[in-house]
């Protein structure tokens, strides 16, 4: 379906995009500059995570880490402190990994191309093109989520993941690549939005076979589950364990430990929590002695100021920062 449109409608198209793009994109603080290393750590932080939780982010972690060199000196735990919240913690270990052999193997010059992005960990096909595209101007084009769902409205095929890349290969701006990726990711964000795409005010209206036609499937129910924390306190320290190094999920990462539910027991704090497709339910309440004496695995006090640098799981750090004793 690429070849119905025409070479002045690609060209039509490509203008009509990059034109929307610079008069409607949105102020966001890794597209200051094309420096490489910024637009790295962004792409690694917005793989399957919302904008609006990354930038926060973002900041502190471009504060704590300003360049390669900082973010390869850094110890694994640190790094996770910072990144803690934002979850898929395999992103940050795979960084940091990447960040080592930046500094120590390439000198600390960062790839050009795509195809040498992707030889560094946690950098594949999508992340290696953005990052080639964005910050050196490599023709090559990307497709996400929102870039796929735009490429399958555009032209009405189906979902194919690798003919959407020669979809996108064949709209592709050679001239401003980074900007139309970018451009194209936008789109699918703000516009060609999965269950409700504004198409009149779509600056690709005129060339969409779709036009908003599409039928909506139902959103899969999301699971539902109730989790129940013990709060140990020690005059202004609180106990936490650590999970084990192999731990399938968030390994190395400290939390609370939870506790058994006990009818009528009065809590300290009710919290809600989203991970992917679950939200959880989450009770916190005091713990009692024999809990605290009898916690397996390492398990250690902290006082707030010590707490505030560990890896902590996301839920934990926001049922401490509400409940821990102040310094």
């Amino acid at each position: 379906m690429v070849s119905a449109l025409t070479s002045r409608d690609a060209s039509q198209l490509r203008r009509a995009l990059l034109g929307w793009y610079d008069a409607h994109r949105r102020d966001l603080p890794w597209r200051c500059d094309s420096d490489p290393y910024r637009v790295w750590v962004s792409e690694i932080m917005l793989q399957q995570t919302r904008v609006a939780a990354v930038v926060d982010h973002y900041a502190r972690f471009m504060q704590r880490f300003p360049a390669v060199e900082a973010l390869a000196s850094a110890s694994e735990a640190s790094v996770l402190a910072i990144w803690s919240g934002l979850g898929y913690y395999h992103r940050a270990r795979r960084m940091h990994q990447a960040a080592k052999i930046i500094v120590r193997e390439r000198r600390g010059q960062f790839p050009r191309t795509a195809e040498a992005w992707r030889q560094l960990p946690g950098v594949g096909r999508y992340t290696a093109a953005a990052i080639a595209s964005i910050a050196f101007g490599e023709a090559v084009p990307v497709v996400d989520g929102n870039v796929e769902r735009v490429l399958e409205r555009l032209f009405q095929e189906g979902k194919k993941r690798e003919s959407a890349w020669l979809r996108a290969e064949a709209v592709l701006d050679c001239i401003r690549p980074g900007d139309f990726n970018q451009a194209m990711m936008e789109l699918g964000a703000t516009i060609c939005t999965p269950r409700a795409p504004q198409c009149l005010i779509c600056p690709l209206y005129k060339w969409c076979c779709s036009r908003g036609a599409a039928v909506l499937k139902p959103r899969p129910a999301r699971k539902q589950q109730h989790l129940h924390y013990a709060l140990p306190i020690r005059g202004k320290s609180v106990r936490l364990i650590q999970r084990p190094r192999d731990a399938r999920r968030m390994a190395g990462m400290w939390e609370l430990p939870q506790a058994p539910v006990h009818p009528g027991e009065e809590t300290l704090g009710h919290f809600r929590h989203s991970i992917t497709d679950t939200d959880y339910d989450v009770s916190v309440v005091s713990a009692p002695p024999a809990l605290v004496n009898n916690l397996e695995g390492d398990a250690r006090w902290f006082t707030r100021q010590q707490w505030q640098k560990l890896p902590l799981t996301g839920l934990t750090r926001k049922i401490l920062r509400k409940l821990a004793p102040a310094t």
